[in-house]
């Protein structure tokens, strides 16, 4: 049976040795560099774990192929790297919208980790701090002597914040029932640790809506009008 050295994610045992029982290709990187999913039992603890694992080189590669990964007389730590473990973090997330700022997308992005593992409250946390960041940047110029203007605490919490924009026509009107469960249910994730799954899933309906109307449907347009622009421009050639 093969063997292969790592640290042991359930009884916390590092560098100890682990039997291969078997493995499965899930994928090649670099045209070469293929990448396992592997069951191993520790031998200090007796439980499970399914390593990630990718070839060193392409000569391992080729052995590999050869012998099969679970065969391979003794250790494997010489042909492959361990590259993680499969854990919850691993459960499929949702994926963002479209043409966001990377700041933001990077917050919807660990949102939408924390729901898929059941972490409801960071989750709502940090859908709430999407909606955040993209309100920001709808308030005018605190220098703007020609715009109205929020008060302090309208431009500081985004309880008071969104009544504010929807007053000012700046955030679209259809949105406005949906933004109900922001400053219900954001507070509640952020200061009480009371969210279920539901109102989570409120704030991801409204935070994945809010960010589609404001940066992917205007992506989405632009470049409807470079194609029209593009096509005309072929024509007249």
């Amino acid at each position: 049976m093969s063997e292969i050295v790592g640290d042991c994610a359930r009884c916390g045992a590092t560098h100890t040795t682990f039997d291969l029982h078997s493995a499965t290709i899930v994928g090649v990187k670099n045209r070469w560099q293929q990448w396992y999913e592997a069951f191993c039992v520790c031998r200090h603890c007796h439980t499970s774990m399914i390593f990630k694992l990718s070839d060193k080189d392409t000569s391992c590669t080729g052995y590999i192929n050869k012998t099969g990964l679970s065969k391979i007389s003794g250790s494997v730590s010489d042909v492959v790297n361990i590259e993680g473990f499969i854990s919850l973090k691993d459960a499929e997330p949702i994926s963002p919208p479209e043409d966001l700022p990377k700041d933001i997308e990077s917050v919807f992005n660990e949102g939408a980790r924390c729901l898929a593992v059941g972490c409801f409250n960071a989750a709502g946390t940090m859908f709430r701090l999407c909606v955040d960041l993209a309100t920001k940047s709808l308030l005018p110029d605190a220098e703007d002597t020609t715009a109205t203007q929020p008060n302090a605490k309208q431009r500081r919490d985004l309880g008071l914040r969104l009544p504010w924009l929807f007053g000012q026509n700046l955030l679209p009107q259809g949105l406005h029932d949906l933004s109900a469960c922001i400053k219900e249910d954001g507070n509640d994730g952020a200061h009480a640790g009371s969210l279920e799954r539901s109102d989570a899933e409120d704030l991801l309906d409204f935070t994945t809506t809010l960010l589609d109307r404001l940066y992917s449907e205007p992506a989405r347009i632009k470049k409807a009008k470079e194609r029209q622009l593009a096509r005309r421009t072929q024509q007249q050639k």
